[in-house]
Protein backbone atom coordinates (compact mmCIF):
# COMPACT_ATOMS: atom_id res chain seq x y z
CA UNK A 1 0.00 0.00 0.00
CA UNK A 2 2.97 2.24 -0.66
CA UNK A 3 0.61 4.74 -2.78
CA UNK A 4 -2.08 5.07 0.05
CA UNK A 5 -4.13 8.80 -0.67
CA UNK A 6 -3.46 9.38 3.49
CA UNK A 7 -0.81 8.74 5.97
CA UNK A 8 -2.73 8.40 8.33
CA UNK A 9 -6.72 8.48 9.22
CA UNK A 10 -8.02 9.41 12.74
CA UNK A 11 -11.66 8.21 13.93
CA UNK A 12 -13.07 10.08 16.10
CA UNK A 13 -12.88 14.15 16.58
CA UNK A 14 -13.48 15.11 19.79
CA UNK A 15 -10.49 16.26 22.13
CA UNK A 16 -7.80 13.61 21.42
CA UNK A 17 -8.54 13.34 18.02
CA UNK A 18 -8.99 17.36 17.14
CA UNK A 19 -5.65 17.54 18.45
CA UNK A 20 -3.80 14.91 17.03
CA UNK A 21 -5.28 15.79 13.95
CA UNK A 22 -4.08 19.50 13.97
CA UNK A 23 -0.75 18.38 15.04
CA UNK A 24 0.02 16.10 12.37
CA UNK A 25 -1.31 18.10 9.72
CA UNK A 26 1.25 20.75 10.93
CA UNK A 27 3.54 17.97 10.21
CA UNK A 28 2.81 18.00 6.78
CA UNK A 29 1.34 14.55 7.19
CA UNK A 30 -1.60 13.28 4.87
CA UNK A 31 -4.27 13.24 7.10
CA UNK A 32 -7.92 12.23 6.96
CA UNK A 33 -9.94 12.85 10.27
CA UNK A 34 -13.71 10.98 10.63
CA UNK A 35 -17.20 11.58 12.92
CA UNK A 36 -20.58 10.36 13.02
CA UNK A 37 -21.09 13.41 14.08
CA UNK A 38 -20.29 17.03 13.32
CA UNK A 39 -18.20 18.17 15.92
CA UNK A 40 -18.30 20.13 18.54
CA UNK A 41 -21.05 17.84 19.77
CA UNK A 42 -22.65 16.80 22.94
CA UNK A 43 -23.03 12.89 22.05
CA UNK A 44 -19.69 11.75 23.61
CA UNK A 45 -17.59 13.05 26.06
CA UNK A 46 -15.46 16.41 25.10
CA UNK A 47 -18.64 19.25 25.77
CA UNK A 48 -20.26 20.55 28.82
CA UNK A 49 -18.63 24.47 28.70
CA UNK A 50 -15.80 24.16 30.93
CA UNK A 51 -13.28 21.49 32.08
CA UNK A 52 -10.41 21.80 34.45
CA UNK A 53 -6.95 21.71 34.48
CA UNK A 54 -4.71 21.20 37.79
CA UNK A 55 -1.25 20.13 38.33
CA UNK A 56 -1.57 18.68 41.63
CA UNK A 57 -2.82 15.45 40.30
CA UNK A 58 -4.33 13.05 42.70
CA UNK A 59 -4.70 10.31 40.19
CA UNK A 60 -0.95 9.71 39.76
CA UNK A 61 1.83 11.90 40.02
CA UNK A 62 2.82 10.34 36.34
CA UNK A 63 0.20 12.57 34.82
CA UNK A 64 2.33 16.08 36.05
CA UNK A 65 4.37 16.55 33.56
CA UNK A 66 2.29 15.68 31.12
CA UNK A 67 -0.38 17.85 32.09
CA UNK A 68 2.76 20.61 32.79
CA UNK A 69 3.64 20.59 28.92
CA UNK A 70 -0.22 20.16 28.10
CA UNK A 71 -0.04 24.00 29.93
CA UNK A 72 3.01 24.90 27.66
CA UNK A 73 0.88 24.05 24.55
CA UNK A 74 -2.57 25.79 25.69
CA UNK A 75 -0.51 28.78 26.14
CA UNK A 76 1.21 28.69 22.58
CA UNK A 77 -1.98 28.37 21.07
CA UNK A 78 -3.51 31.05 23.16
CA UNK A 79 -0.48 32.94 22.04
CA UNK A 80 -0.95 32.21 18.40
CA UNK A 81 -4.71 33.32 18.19
CA UNK A 82 -4.14 36.29 20.20
CA UNK A 83 -6.85 34.90 23.26
CA UNK A 84 -6.46 32.84 26.81
CA UNK A 85 -7.62 29.63 26.22
CA UNK A 86 -7.42 29.19 30.20
CA UNK A 87 -9.40 31.07 32.21
CA UNK A 88 -7.76 31.26 35.90
CA UNK A 89 -9.85 30.49 38.87
CA UNK A 90 -8.10 28.09 41.16
CA UNK A 91 -8.85 24.43 42.28
CA UNK A 92 -9.89 23.19 45.91
CA UNK A 93 -10.07 19.38 46.30
CA UNK A 94 -12.04 18.59 49.83
CA UNK A 95 -12.06 15.32 51.44
CA UNK A 96 -11.11 14.00 54.34
CA UNK A 97 -7.17 13.88 55.43
CA UNK A 98 -7.06 9.85 54.65
CA UNK A 99 -9.14 9.77 51.37
CA UNK A 100 -7.34 9.56 47.80
CA UNK A 101 -8.11 12.96 46.65
CA UNK A 102 -6.63 14.92 49.39
CA UNK A 103 -3.72 12.27 50.24
CA UNK A 104 -2.99 12.26 46.19
CA UNK A 105 -3.29 15.97 45.73
CA UNK A 106 -0.84 16.22 48.16
CA UNK A 107 1.02 13.59 46.97
CA UNK A 108 1.53 14.68 43.63
CA UNK A 109 1.82 18.49 44.60
CA UNK A 110 4.64 17.95 47.20
CA UNK A 111 6.94 15.56 44.65
CA UNK A 112 6.89 17.77 41.60
CA UNK A 113 6.34 21.13 43.87
CA UNK A 114 3.10 21.91 42.95
CA UNK A 115 2.37 25.22 44.44
CA UNK A 116 -0.36 24.78 46.80
CA UNK A 117 -1.84 25.02 50.79
CA UNK A 118 -3.78 22.96 53.08
CA UNK A 119 -7.00 24.47 54.65
CA UNK A 120 -9.15 23.38 57.53
CA UNK A 121 -12.73 23.63 57.12
CA UNK A 122 -12.89 27.09 58.83
CA UNK A 123 -10.50 28.28 56.82
CA UNK A 124 -12.12 26.68 53.48
CA UNK A 125 -15.76 28.82 54.21
CA UNK A 126 -13.72 31.50 55.33
CA UNK A 127 -11.49 32.23 52.24
CA UNK A 128 -14.87 30.71 50.13
CA UNK A 129 -18.06 31.13 51.51
CA UNK A 130 -19.93 29.25 49.00
CA UNK A 131 -18.42 25.84 50.37
CA UNK A 132 -19.56 24.41 53.56
CA UNK A 133 -17.47 21.30 54.27
CA UNK A 134 -17.58 19.07 57.44
CA UNK A 135 -15.68 19.79 60.13
CA UNK A 136 -13.44 16.68 59.71
CA UNK A 137 -12.55 17.79 56.00
CA UNK A 138 -9.72 19.40 54.86
CA UNK A 139 -9.00 20.77 51.68
CA UNK A 140 -6.00 21.35 49.29
CA UNK A 141 -5.69 24.52 47.09
CA UNK A 142 -4.14 24.74 43.97
CA UNK A 143 -4.50 28.74 43.19
CA UNK A 144 -2.78 27.75 39.64
CA UNK A 145 -5.29 25.81 38.03
CA UNK A 146 -7.88 26.99 35.73
CA UNK A 147 -10.62 26.47 33.15
CA UNK A 148 -10.89 25.22 29.67
CA UNK A 149 -13.99 25.45 27.26
CA UNK A 150 -13.84 22.08 25.09
CA UNK A 151 -16.53 23.19 22.59
CA UNK A 152 -14.44 26.63 21.79
CA UNK A 153 -11.18 24.17 22.09
CA UNK A 154 -12.12 21.64 19.00
CA UNK A 155 -13.86 23.93 16.82
CA UNK A 156 -10.14 25.58 16.82
CA UNK A 157 -8.37 22.52 16.36
CA UNK A 158 -10.70 21.62 13.55
CA UNK A 159 -10.20 24.63 12.08
CA UNK A 160 -6.67 24.90 12.12
CA UNK A 161 -6.08 21.09 11.41
CA UNK A 162 -8.42 22.42 7.88
CA UNK A 163 -6.16 25.22 7.41
CA UNK A 164 -2.60 22.91 7.75
CA UNK A 165 -3.97 20.63 5.17
CA UNK A 166 -6.29 18.03 7.26
CA UNK A 167 -9.20 16.24 5.63
CA UNK A 168 -12.20 16.41 7.62
CA UNK A 169 -15.50 14.35 7.11
CA UNK A 170 -18.64 14.55 9.32
CA UNK A 171 -20.98 12.22 9.00
CA UNK A 172 -18.76 9.55 8.74
CA UNK A 173 -18.77 6.31 11.09
CA UNK A 174 -15.56 4.11 11.22
CA UNK A 175 -17.60 0.11 10.63
CA UNK A 176 -13.79 -1.86 10.31
CA UNK A 177 -10.51 -1.75 9.32
CA UNK A 178 -8.25 -4.25 7.88
CA UNK A 179 -4.43 -4.39 7.67
CA UNK A 180 -2.11 -6.09 4.93
CA UNK A 181 0.31 -4.66 2.27
CA UNK A 182 1.86 -2.28 4.80
CA UNK A 183 -1.14 -0.34 5.09
CA UNK A 184 -4.93 -0.06 6.50
CA UNK A 185 -8.09 -0.19 5.09
CA UNK A 186 -10.52 1.38 6.83
CA UNK A 187 -14.43 0.89 5.97
CA UNK A 188 -16.97 3.32 6.65
CA UNK A 189 -20.72 3.96 5.78
CA UNK A 190 -19.54 6.47 3.49
CA UNK A 191 -17.07 3.99 1.43
CA UNK A 192 -13.66 2.86 1.96
CA UNK A 193 -10.27 4.73 2.53
CA UNK A 194 -6.62 3.35 2.68
CA UNK A 195 -3.85 4.77 5.03
CA UNK A 196 -0.60 3.95 6.40
CA UNK A 197 -1.59 3.91 9.66
CA UNK A 198 -5.19 4.47 11.61
CA UNK A 199 -5.52 6.13 14.85
CA UNK A 200 -8.62 4.98 17.23
CA UNK A 201 -9.83 8.58 19.33
CA UNK A 202 -13.42 7.65 19.15
CA UNK A 203 -14.24 7.72 23.18
CA UNK A 204 -17.44 5.60 24.29
CA UNK A 205 -17.18 4.20 21.07
CA UNK A 206 -14.11 2.41 21.03
CA UNK A 207 -15.93 -0.46 23.35
CA UNK A 208 -18.03 -1.17 20.48
CA UNK A 209 -15.08 -1.64 17.94
CA UNK A 210 -12.54 -3.13 20.61
CA UNK A 211 -14.95 -5.69 22.41
CA UNK A 212 -12.25 -7.81 23.44
CA UNK A 213 -11.13 -4.53 25.80
CA UNK A 214 -12.05 -4.53 29.27
CA UNK A 215 -13.66 -0.74 28.96
CA UNK A 216 -16.78 0.35 30.11
CA UNK A 217 -18.90 3.94 28.98
CA UNK A 218 -20.41 5.43 32.21
CA UNK A 219 -23.46 8.11 31.87
CA UNK A 220 -22.93 11.20 33.66
CA UNK A 221 -25.07 14.14 34.49
CA UNK A 222 -23.78 17.82 33.94
CA UNK A 223 -26.27 20.82 35.77
CA UNK A 224 -25.96 24.11 35.71
CA UNK A 225 -27.46 26.69 38.18
CA UNK A 226 -28.52 30.17 38.79
CA UNK A 227 -27.51 30.34 42.65
CA UNK A 228 -30.09 31.50 44.94
CA UNK A 229 -27.94 34.22 46.73
CA UNK A 230 -25.10 35.91 46.21
CA UNK A 231 -24.44 34.58 42.71
CA UNK A 232 -21.05 37.32 42.23
CA UNK A 233 -19.67 34.71 45.07
CA UNK A 234 -19.81 32.07 41.71
CA UNK A 235 -17.83 34.18 39.62
CA UNK A 236 -14.74 32.47 38.44
CA UNK A 237 -12.68 34.97 39.94
CA UNK A 238 -14.04 34.42 43.49
CA UNK A 239 -14.46 30.44 43.59
CA UNK A 240 -12.34 28.10 42.84
CA UNK A 241 -13.34 25.02 40.97
CA UNK A 242 -13.64 21.97 43.38
CA UNK A 243 -13.48 18.15 43.76
CA UNK A 244 -15.56 17.19 47.22
CA UNK A 245 -14.93 13.59 48.18
CA UNK A 246 -17.75 12.48 50.58
CA UNK A 247 -17.20 10.02 53.28
CA UNK A 248 -19.25 7.19 51.24
CA UNK A 249 -16.44 7.47 48.76
CA UNK A 250 -18.70 9.27 45.92
CA UNK A 251 -17.34 11.95 44.57
CA UNK A 252 -18.52 15.42 43.03
CA UNK A 253 -17.59 18.46 41.51
CA UNK A 254 -18.32 21.95 41.05
CA UNK A 255 -16.76 24.71 38.53
CA UNK A 256 -17.62 28.69 38.96
CA UNK A 257 -19.79 30.23 36.90
CA UNK A 258 -18.29 31.44 33.44
CA UNK A 259 -21.77 32.77 32.18
CA UNK A 260 -23.71 29.67 32.14
CA UNK A 261 -23.98 29.42 36.12
CA UNK A 262 -22.69 27.27 38.60
CA UNK A 263 -21.87 23.91 37.16
CA UNK A 264 -22.37 20.36 39.12
CA UNK A 265 -22.00 16.95 38.59
CA UNK A 266 -20.79 13.93 40.40
CA UNK A 267 -17.55 12.11 39.17
CA UNK A 268 -17.72 8.32 38.21
CA UNK A 269 -20.68 6.36 40.11
CA UNK A 270 -22.84 6.81 36.94
CA UNK A 271 -24.69 3.85 35.21
CA UNK A 272 -23.23 1.57 32.06
CA UNK A 273 -24.27 2.64 28.80
CA UNK A 274 -24.75 2.23 25.02
CA UNK A 275 -23.53 5.57 23.40
CA UNK A 276 -26.08 4.70 20.57
CA UNK A 277 -28.67 4.57 23.12
CA UNK A 278 -27.82 6.38 26.52
CA UNK A 279 -30.72 7.78 28.22
CA UNK A 280 -30.60 11.60 27.75
CA UNK A 281 -33.40 12.32 30.00
CA UNK A 282 -32.51 14.02 33.51
CA UNK A 283 -34.95 12.59 36.07
CA UNK A 284 -36.47 14.19 38.32
CA UNK A 285 -34.66 11.53 40.61
CA UNK A 286 -31.07 12.78 39.64
CA UNK A 287 -32.24 16.43 40.00
CA UNK A 288 -33.39 15.75 43.60
CA UNK A 289 -29.96 14.12 44.20
CA UNK A 290 -28.08 17.14 43.17
CA UNK A 291 -30.29 19.59 45.22
CA UNK A 292 -29.51 17.54 48.95
CA UNK A 293 -25.95 18.01 47.88
CA UNK A 294 -25.85 21.96 47.29
CA UNK A 295 -28.10 22.05 50.45
CA UNK A 296 -25.33 19.99 52.09
CA UNK A 297 -22.11 21.64 51.03
CA UNK A 298 -22.61 24.92 48.84
CA UNK A 299 -26.22 25.80 49.79
CA UNK A 300 -26.08 29.55 48.30
CA UNK A 301 -26.18 27.89 45.05
CA UNK A 302 -29.08 25.91 45.33
CA UNK A 303 -31.00 27.97 43.35
CA UNK A 304 -32.58 27.29 40.09
CA UNK A 305 -31.69 24.70 37.65
CA UNK A 306 -30.62 26.59 34.20
CA UNK A 307 -29.75 23.55 32.07
CA UNK A 308 -28.92 19.61 32.11
CA UNK A 309 -26.85 17.45 29.99
CA UNK A 310 -25.63 13.72 29.88
CA UNK A 311 -21.52 13.04 29.01
CA UNK A 312 -20.41 9.76 28.66
CA UNK A 313 -16.59 8.47 30.34
CA UNK A 314 -15.43 6.18 29.24
CA UNK A 315 -13.59 3.80 32.06
CA UNK A 316 -10.53 1.87 32.33
CA UNK A 317 -10.21 -1.06 35.17
CA UNK A 318 -7.72 1.27 36.76
CA UNK A 319 -9.12 4.15 35.90
CA UNK A 320 -5.94 5.24 33.80
CA UNK A 321 -5.43 6.56 30.02
CA UNK A 322 -5.29 4.17 26.99
CA UNK A 323 -2.29 4.63 24.31
CA UNK A 324 -0.91 2.01 23.05
CA UNK A 325 -0.35 0.10 19.36
CA UNK A 326 -2.98 -3.18 18.91
CA UNK A 327 -1.59 -6.52 19.27
CA UNK A 328 -1.19 -7.87 16.21
CA UNK A 329 -1.61 -4.49 14.33
CA UNK A 330 1.20 -2.35 14.43
CA UNK A 331 -0.50 0.27 12.37
CA UNK A 332 -3.57 0.87 14.38
CA UNK A 333 -3.00 3.18 17.91
CA UNK A 334 -5.80 3.42 20.25
CA UNK A 335 -6.41 7.24 22.48
CA UNK A 336 -9.15 6.81 24.67
CA UNK A 337 -10.36 5.54 27.51
CA UNK A 338 -9.66 9.21 29.45
CA UNK A 339 -11.51 7.54 32.52
CA UNK A 340 -13.65 10.94 32.85
CA UNK A 341 -10.06 13.12 33.17
CA UNK A 342 -8.95 13.33 29.92
CA UNK A 343 -9.87 17.12 28.43
CA UNK A 344 -7.05 19.12 29.90
CA UNK A 345 -4.66 16.63 28.27
CA UNK A 346 -6.05 16.81 24.78
CA UNK A 347 -3.24 19.35 23.73
CA UNK A 348 -0.13 17.16 24.40
CA UNK A 349 -1.81 13.38 23.65
CA UNK A 350 -2.39 14.75 20.10
CA UNK A 351 1.46 15.49 20.12
CA UNK A 352 2.17 12.37 21.72
CA UNK A 353 -0.19 10.49 19.06
CA UNK A 354 1.87 12.98 16.04
CA UNK A 355 5.04 11.86 17.82
CA UNK A 356 4.01 7.97 17.79
CA UNK A 357 2.52 8.31 13.97
CA UNK A 358 5.64 9.80 12.54
CA UNK A 359 8.79 8.48 14.58
CA UNK A 360 7.15 5.62 17.02
CA UNK A 361 8.63 7.35 20.36
CA UNK A 362 7.41 10.83 22.33
CA UNK A 363 8.98 12.01 25.73
CA UNK A 364 6.86 10.71 27.78
CA UNK A 365 6.90 7.07 30.14
CA UNK A 366 3.32 6.08 28.25
CA UNK A 367 3.63 2.11 29.99
CA UNK A 368 1.11 3.10 32.62
CA UNK A 369 -1.08 3.40 29.44
CA UNK A 370 -0.32 0.02 27.53
CA UNK A 371 -2.56 -2.44 27.07
CA UNK A 372 -0.36 -5.18 28.18
CA UNK A 373 -1.87 -4.36 31.77
CA UNK A 374 -4.97 -5.91 30.54
CA UNK A 375 -2.95 -9.11 29.70
CA UNK A 376 -2.99 -9.89 26.09
CA UNK A 377 -5.93 -10.89 23.96
CA UNK A 378 -6.43 -10.83 20.36
CA UNK A 379 -7.90 -8.05 18.61
CA UNK A 380 -9.89 -8.62 15.80
CA UNK A 381 -10.82 -5.28 13.65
Amino acid sequence: MADAPYDVVIAGLGAMGSSAALHLARRGVRVLALDRYAPPHDHGSSHGKTRLIREAYFEAPLYVPLVRRAYELWHQLSAEIGSPLIQPCGALMIGTPDSAVIAGTLESARHHAVPHERLDAQEIHRRFPPFTPLDDMIGVHEPGAGLLEPERVIALHLELATRSGAALMYGCRLERWESADGGVTIYTDQGSFSAHQLVLACGAWVPGLLPQLPLEVERQVLHWWIPARTPEAFRADRMPASLWSLHDGTMFYTMPDTGHGLKTGWHHHGERADPDAVDRTVSRAEHAAMTDLLRRFVPAGKGTRRESQVCLYTNTPDQHFLIDRLPGEPRVLAVSACSGHGFKFSSVIGEVVADLVTTGMCAFDLSPFRLSRFGRQPIDA
